[in-house]
């Protein structure tokens, strides 16, 4: 179970966001946190403390004003540290070697790879071949529909018709190195985690899975480790001290380091 530290840019900076609020339209998201240091800064952090595999986020769409600001950003921080950061946000078979060229460790991809509420197989195959199984993270995130959780893309914005399930799990386990998953209705919240995402990865993720939402202190981190059973890794973003919030940054770091 290891702490995986998150770099999420929006808007130019570095910043929390309330995960459900994100919209295209206004470059809008409830702020939690707007951080006045860069990505390099974050990124120069986690290497000290030696937080391999945490992730940048860029969440504005390339088509928004504030894209080349965030893209500037995240170049920063991959080149701070490089190999010891994974990056997502608008990634495609075309840009992913850019990226990875640039330090990244690996690619985490969603909108690509879901197209018009299925998965796109061409798209995906076509990732594989270009960066290979073992560089690629796909983005599971998912949200609460009709009592089941469906896959979520565009920023969460856009439910797919993938249910997030035991099936899906081992269906896409063979085209990628680890699952990232965003409980997006609890995401930036700090109010508890989704009990039966963090079960779901424990007893069925085939390959390693990172789960992030809602992660409010270190009970949280308790119990995710006995739903997840020891397995699955975690973010926390908001509810640390370095983004505003209560918990202990060196003290979370500390508890993904105990086996």
């Amino acid at each position: 179970m290891k702490f995986r530290p998150c770099i999420d840019i929006h808007n130019g900076s570095v910043k929390q966001i309330v995960g459900g609020s994100l919209a295209d339209k206004g470059d809008f998201a409830l702020d939690n946190f707007v951080s006045d240091q860069g990505g390099a800064y974050y990124a120069e952090l986690y290497k000290k403390y030696d937080l391999s595999g945490g992730h940048i986020i860029i969440l504005n769409p390339k088509d928004s004003p504030y894209y080349e600001a965030d893209l500037k950003q995240a170049l920063c921080a991959l080149k701070a540290w490089e190999g010891g950061l994974q990056i997502g946000g608008g990634i495609t078979g075309e840009n992913a070697s850019l990226f990875l060229d640039s330090g990244a460790s690996h690619v985490i991809v969603t909108s690509f790879v879901f197209r018009e509420g299925e998965i796109a197989w061409d798209n995906l195959e076509r990732l594989v071949s270009a960066v290979g199984k073992q560089r690629l993270v796909l983005d599971l995130s998912c949200r609460v529909k009709d009592g089941k959780y469906y896959i979520v893309t565009d920023r969460w914005q856009r439910f797919t018709d993938v249910e997030l399930n035991a099936q899906t799990l081992e269906m896409l386990s063979g085209y990628c190195d680890e699952f990232l998953v965003h409980a997006a209705d609890v995401e930036g919240k700090a109010k508890g985690i989704q009990d039966d995402v963090a079960r779901l990865l424990g007893e069925s993720s085939p390959v390693t899975a990172t789960y992030a939402g809602g992660i409010s202190g270190f009970d949280d981190l308790e119990k995710l480790k006995t739903l997840g059973k020891g397995r699955i890794d975690f973010t926390v973003g908001s509810a640390l001290d370095i983004f505003g919030g209560k918990m202990n940054f060196e003290r979370t770091a500390a508890f993904g380091r105990q086996r």
